[in-house]
């Protein structure tokens, strides 16, 4: 089972230890499966409580995972390699429409914002012991909410929306824990998942969100313990889930009420489509908004909702962690909500003609790509590595579809935040002849 590697030592530290060792000298090999902790315990002479405990550390800092009956492996890929390293450096004279990044031309200046709160800052200092969320912008968070028909629930605060997710996974599951997870998804996410120890089950994403029986098999087949679903503006295909199939997925989620549901609706605030929640049907929700897209990645804010339970198990560890998030930052957010400082409408429109132009012009070529809301286009190709070198080749730097997906077939996604509308066809015709039509129903 191990070849010649023998995991050695007698206290549980030793024992993890031992087999960190392996993965980093490469002796046990990414996928190799370990030794049933009974067996193990035997050889070495302990207790199997000590291998339990042994392999429990292993999950938690994601050296291996564990998948029930079958066992525990060492993972396929180290928790340490971020899935952003798999990328392409724009070269000189190339243009990047790699990064995922928002139009700059698009965000909100903050001039008057910050002014207004450091006033009010000046009159009244934020000291410890104040609530963790400002009165103001959980009033404005919760109306946005209400407006969209989110069920009612507490809100909180997070540096983003991976945070939001981290904590929320970190204050219901245990490591070993399998999690449903979009497949093509968000890169971070995907890398975050086995980072906290649990098990990502991929699930298949097709233009209206995920596949209903892909969760169902997730959850009853795969013992998935929590949904992670991106409501709109899904990285990186651009899904968005409609009327009918959020329809089907609450009723697939209604069978099963102990599963955690964790939605991301980042995309509140550049899209056009109507948010349709899953929230409410099971026992345990959360669902998430960043402002990063529509106001600037740089104020690192995400405000959530759930049921009362989980939001408070969030916010009470976080009180022993960073406590809470900047009130500064909190009231920067709730003045440029209060004063519109961004019009979604406009937001939407402007992205929607660069999103679509790009797609029609891409299906003119002959090409299918997916891309429904948000600012992200995704193009299956027949094989990544060509295809990329191919558009640095013709001028342009594209994310490999590696950095996003676990099972689905070879991709690139292409941003359009940074294009004109006299750079369409170009790209076009570039992405074209580096891609070869795949037709297919899902991305799976």
């Amino acid at each position: 089972m191990l070849g010649e590697y023998r995991i050695e030592g007698r206290r549980a530290s030793d024992i993890a230890a031992s087999v960190e060792r392996g993965v980093g000298t490469g002796a046990l090999e990414p996928g190799q499966l370990l030794p049933p902790m009974r067996e193990l315990a035997l050889t070495l002479g302990v207790n199997p409580n000590t291998v339990a405990a042994a392999y429990r550390t292993l999950r938690e800092r994601g050296v291996i995972e564990t998948d029930g009956r079958r066992g525990s492996r060492v993972r396929p890929r180290p928790a340490t390699t971020a899935r952003g390293s798999i990328r392409v450096e724009a070269p000189i004279g190339v243009r990047d429409v790699s990064n995922g990044s928002p139009d700059p031309a698009l965000l909100p200046p903050l001039g008057e914002a910050l002014a207004e709160v450091a006033r009010r800052y000046a009159e009244q200092p934020g000291l410890y012991g104040e609530a963790p969320v400002d009165e103001e912008f959980a009033q404005l968070a919760r109306a946005a909410f209400d407006a969209d028909g989110v069920p009612d629930g507490p809100v909180g605060v997070a540096s983003g929306s991976l945070d939001a997710v981290e904590r929320v996974l970190a204050a219901r599951l245990r490591p070993g824990d399998a999690v449903a997870v979009e497949d093509p998804g968000w890169g971070s996410l995907l890398d975050l998942v086995p980072a906290l120890g649990l098990r990502p089950v991929p699930i298949a994403v097709d233009d209206e969100g995920p596949l209903p029986e892909e969760v169902e098999r997730a959850v009853r087949h795969d013992g998935a313990r929590a949904v992670i679903v991106t409501d709109r503006a899904q990285n990186p295909t651009g899904a968005c889930v409609t009327a009918d199939r959020a329809r089907d997925l609450r009723r697939v989620l209604a069978r099963h009420p102990d599963v955690l549901l964790v939605e991301d609706d980042h995309g509140h605030g550049i899209v056009a489509q109507p948010l349709h929640p899953l929230a409410g049907v099971t026992d345990h929700w959360v669902l998430v908004r960043s402002v990063a897209k529509a106001y600037g990645p740089d104020l690192r804010i995400a405000a959530f909702t759930g049921d009362a339970e989980t939001v408070d198990r969030v916010l009470g560890r976080q009180q022993l962690g960073p406590g809470w998030v900047s009130h500064l930052l909190q009231r920067t957010v709730a003045h440029l909500w209060a004063t519109q400082a961004v019009d979604p409408a406009t937001v939407a429109r402007s992205y929607g003609n660069r999103r679509d132009g790009l797609v029609r012009a891409l299906a003119r070529r002959g090409v299918p790509a997916h891309g429904r809301s948000g600012m992200n286009i995704w193009v299956p190709v027949a094989d990544e590595t060509s295809a990329v070198a191919r558009l640095i080749a013709d001028g342009w730097a594209v994310a490999p579809g590696a950095r996003f997906r676990m099972h689905a077939g070879p991709a690139v996604r292409l941003t359009v935040s940074g294009l004109a509308t006299p750079d369409i066809e170009p790209l076009a015709e570039a992405v074209a002849r580096a891609a070869r039509a795949v037709p297919a129903r899902s991305f799976g």
